[in-house]
């Protein structure tokens, strides 16, 4: 079993920067898929970032392509996304995930779930 901690949300105005954090505890997270979504009020959890077991080959949603960059620590059990360049349109709740299959952009895909952290971007 894994447990996933999120932390590093908050309120930034456009243009600004946060860094989410993502703690797994449990078991070992270095031979898993690692993923950030998002869910805004009222719309379907969406794909934001993820990254395979090694650390290479990060893949990314085109809304937040050249802005986000995903990152992980094996040895720490952490996984992490950096935000630059934010927009009203990435306020959201950012849910870091686990899971076995690699190249995985669908929720369904990650077996392991944080409880989010809450991202809002003011104009």
């Amino acid at each position: 079993q894994v447990q996933l901690v999120e932390s590093g949300g908050g309120l930034v105005q456009a243009g600004g920067s946060l860094r989410l954090s993502c703690a797994a505890s449990g078991r070992t997270v270095s031979s898993l898929s690692m993923g950030w979504f998002r869910q805004a009020p009222g719309k379907e959890r969406q794909f934001v970032a993820g990254i395979s077991w090694s650390g290479g080959n990060p893949y990314y949603a085109d809304s937040v392509k050249g802005r986000f960059t995903i990152s992980r620590d094996n040895a720490k059990n952490t996984v992490s996304l950096q935000m630059n360049s934010l927009k009203p349109e990435d306020t959201a709740g950012y849910y870091c995930a686990a899971g076995t299959t690699a190249w995985a952009t669908h929720s369904y895909a990650y077996k392991y779930w944080g409880q989010g952290t809450q991202v809002t971007v003011s104009s």
